[in-house]
């Protein structure tokens, strides 16, 4: 059963386009690379907040992924750029749902 993380990122006001820029062209295909799926992302009617779904194959691969999303020379190039965009940051682990077989 698959595990995914529910991100959500209080932006910084103003900084919401800069954000969603450099998430697309560089956090998004850096995760990708790296085999963490973004499942899906959202920016909330406010525009305050982005929110985002990242899957893993199980709860024991986060920490090994996210190692190498950070030792990465293309996150080490990026230094505080994402960082400096959010003001708050909520992550929640959750496990996946199988779908019951139709009966």
């Amino acid at each position: 059963m698959a595990t995914y993380q529910l991100r959500i990122y209080t932006i910084n006001r103003g900084m919401m386009d800069s954000w969603l820029g450099l998430f697309n062209e560089h956090i998004r295909p850096l995760h990708d690379r790296l085999g963490i799926p973004v499942v899906s992302s959202y920016v909330n009617a406010d525009r305050t907040e982005f929110i985002w779904v990242r899957r893993f194959d199980s709860a024991d691969q986060i920490a090994e992924k996210e190692a190498a999303y950070f030792a990465s020379p293309e996150r080490s190039a990026l230094g505080d750029r994402p960082t400096s965009h959010i003001a708050k940051m909520e992550v929640r682990v959750m496990d996946g749902v199988e779908e019951a077989a139709a009966a």
